[in-house]
């Protein structure tokens, strides 16, 4: 009998800001290895275009038009997913904001949005997961998207930087205390990834001289550098890995 661990045929992912980047290469991963995709986003147009690429692939799909940081959205939107599945078994809270500035001139209406997207909308969307996956009886895959600022200094970034290190200190309760319920809770910790956030910073020959020169891959990640890692984390093979943190950096934290 072949061994097929990475196999998710019959599952169903979740991905909030699935609609682009990270969230969109994680999701065209699980896509291709079987799995059926629901995609949230705020852009209308990027969810239509994402959803067909899912589709493309032979599988499910779903896109809602969800802002995370609104607490009824997510309720909402996750019952909507669950009316069109049946099921969620796996959820990646990646949904984000970035916002940077000099921190003594921080806006607090930026603070308080860079919060509410990225710390408040993981809460929501992981409180309506383990719910949803604690009544199944079935167990599931809870996995946020942090970020390497969450473990080194990020000027500017403070407010980011901060909604990411709550995550890792939120997955890492999640993973103890679902535990029993066979609910693993894991982060993916990104570094200089290509993507709609970090498009200013691409090209700028300063920033490219500073800052590439120490990651050891000497190239921008891209988003699909993290489909095997998703495929993995939302398969039965990842089953007794919970509470870790997965840096996806090209070596940049270690050099």
């Amino acid at each position: 009998m072949p061994f097929t661990p990475f196999d998710l045929s019959g599952k169903v992912a979740l991905v909030t800001g699935g609609n682009g980047g990270i969230g969109l290469g994680m999701a065209l991963g699980m896509a291709q290895a079987g799995a059926d995709v629901c995609i949230w986003g705020t852009n209308l147009d990027k969810n239509n275009f994402a959803q067909k690429q899912i589709q493309d692939i032979g599988v499910k799909s779903l896109a809602i038009q969800c802002d995370v940081s609104d607490e009824q959205q997510v309720e909402e939107s996750f019952a909507q997913t669950i009316q069109y599945f049946g099921k969620v078994d796996s959820c990646f809270a990646n949904a984000g904001a970035g916002g940077g500035a000099p921190f003594h001139e921080y806006p607090t209406d930026l603070w308080k949005k860079v919060m509410g997207i990225n710390l408040d909308g993981t809460f929501f969307t992981f409180r309506a997961a383990a719910k949803h996956m604690i009544e199944r009886g079935e167990g599931g895959r809870l996995i946020g998207t942090s970020s390497t600022s969450a473990i080194h200094g990020a000027p500017r970034s403070e407010a980011y930087a901060a909604t990411k290190g709550a995550m890792l200190s939120m997955t890492r309760g999640l993973a103890v205390e679902l535990a029993r319920y066979q609910i693993t809770a894991n982060t993916i910790v990104p570094g200089w990834i290509e993507t709609a956030m970090t498009e200013r910073r691409v090209g700028d020959e300063r920033f490219e001289d500073r800052v590439m020169k120490r990651v050891p891959a000497r190239r921008w990640g891209q988003p699909e550098d993290f489909a095997g890692l998703a495929v993995y984390l939302a398969s039965d093979a990842s089953s007794y890995q919970t509470g870790e943190e997965f840096i996806v950096d090209g070596g940049y934290t270690r050099f």
